[in-house]
């Protein structure tokens, strides 16, 4: 197994891209998103389905996959405008 990472903090969450190099000669790309600490850590980890021929091409799928979900989770509620 070749898992590789390269971890990114934003804000309470530690995005880690984990490649895999398959038999094939391709790159799996999954992402671990991980927030709070101790007994209270959570720890989020999506596996993305394309298939990638370059290590580099999967760790940037991953870590855009991972950020966005951080973006979704951070953005600030629309308010309704007052009429």
């Amino acid at each position: 197994m070749d898992i590789i990472q390269h971890s990114i903090a934003v804000g309470k969450y530690l995005v880690s891209p984990l490649i895999r190099h398959q038999d094939d000669g391709n790159f799996a790309a999954s992402v671990s998103i991980r927030s709070g600490r101790g007994s209270g850590m959570h720890d989020r980890v999506m596996r993305f389905t394309p298939r990638f021929a370059s290590h580099a091409a999967a760790v940037g799928y991953a870590i855009d996959q991972g950020l966005g979900w951080v973006r979704e989770r951070n953005a600030p509620l629309a308010m309704p405008c007052a009429g």
